[in-house]
């Protein structure tokens, strides 16, 4: 007898408990019991008599979330109604823009602007009006820049990515229109030819997506981010001739004796183009989508500084010398006088603002 009153009362104390921390567990089920030999859920009694729920065999099963993602904590079934504080979405395995792994990428841009300008360096040198250049400043003459970019590059994690670019600038010259000086203050105009140049690129570049911040946009078919870059430019102008064709006089000829120069005309001067090894950055930023076969698509806007444009230093130049006949006249003599400068630059910087699109395949 005090065996079994023993067990009456543990059995009396764990049930009375499993009704306690049931009802804190399920505090808006009250009446769970659990389930009978028959696996069915079985509720509290009720005045109706004891309530069975069965499985129903013909529930649909859940599937994965794909295409335009709803977010968390919106109300799908009133898409006008407003959630307070930021929108949050979907977790990455639900994320059809995710980042993941490696990538290889190819993108083709448009300068919509390019800015920089060739200045000499010799301007105040004596008569160095006689080799004709940029004296004033000139801006770069342009024909339509696509620069193109191939990028080798990995996911950090869902937000962070970074890549190696290889990024190159062509259809940017020197400008075809000099204001060179005329030695007494002043500036006449000089004709150039040539001088294209070329800007090759080589980056390493730190991507960062924001849609923590903002949100995806276009009903979560777009995600915002923002990029930085640095590296190393080569920046190479060809050779160009500038022609001046300026008489400039040095003395009168009534005043100069047999043989003296009075002026001198037709000036060309040969500059010997150069490569120069220059800091380049950028910064850019773009919204990303994504195409079937896991290939994105960036759209971007990039600011890119790629540094100076530097010729080598050595100017040719030849020019026709008039001589005082010592009767008052002049004439040109019968060759061209050559000269060789040395150490006398010209350079610019460039910079541009492309926009353009950027097909990246993850694997």
């Amino acid at each position: 007898m005090k065996k079994v009153g023993f067990f009456a009362a543990l059995t009396g104390v764990l049930f009375g408990a499993s009704n306690v921390f049931g009802a804190n567990i399920y505090p808006a089920y009250n009446g769970y019991q659990g389930t009978n030999a028959a696996g069915q859920v079985v509720l509290l009694p009720t005045t109706s008599g004891t309530v069975v729920q069965t499985n129903n065999p013909n529930a649909a099963s859940a599937t994965r979330v794909t295409g335009a993602l709803p977010r968390v904590g919106s109300n799908v079934t009133t898409p006008s109604s407003t959630v307070a504080g930021r929108q949050y979405y979907q977790p990455s395995d639900f994320d059809r823009l995710a980042d993941s792994g490696l990538y290889v990428g190819l993108a083709v841009g448009y300068s919509a602007s390019v800015s920089g300008s060739m200045l000499s360096d010799y301007m105040d040198e004596d008569k160095g009006q006689f080799v004709p250049g940029a004296f004033q400043e000139a801006d770069f003459d342009t024909d339509t820049v696509i620069p193109l970019q191939l990028s080798v590059g990995a996911s950090i994690n869902n937000d962070l990515r970074v890549d190696f670019s290889y990024l190159r600038y062509t259809g940017i010259a020197y400008p075809s229109m000099v204001k060179s000086s005329d030695g007494i203050g002043g500036y006449v105009d000089a004709v150039v030819d040539g001088g294209a140049i070329t800007s090759n690129v080589t980056m390493l570049n730190m991507y960062y997506n924001i849609d923590s911040y903002t949100g995806y946009l276009a009903g979560g078919m777009l995600r915002p981010y923002i990029g930085a870059g640095v590296g190393i430019a080569l920046n190479t102008i060809s050779d160009y001739v500038v022609y001046d064709n300026t008489f400039y006089s040095e003395m009168l000829p009534d005043m100069a004796g047999p043989g003296d120069i009075t002026g001198v005309s037709d000036v060309y001067a040969y500059h010997n183009g150069g490569t120069s090894e220059q800091l380049a950055f950028m910064f850019e930023g773009g919204l990303t989508t994504e195409m079937d076969g896991g290939i994105k698509i960036d759209f971007f806007v990039r600011y890119m500084n790629v540094g100076q444009v530097r010729t080598s230093g050595s100017i040719i130049l030849s020019q026709t010398e008039w001589f005082g006949d010592g009767a008052g006249s002049e004439y040109p003599s019968d060759y061209d006088s050559v000269y060789h400068y040395t150490n006398w630059y010209e350079s610019g910087r460039l910079s541009t603002i492309d926009i353009g699109a950027r097909l990246r395949l993850q694997f």
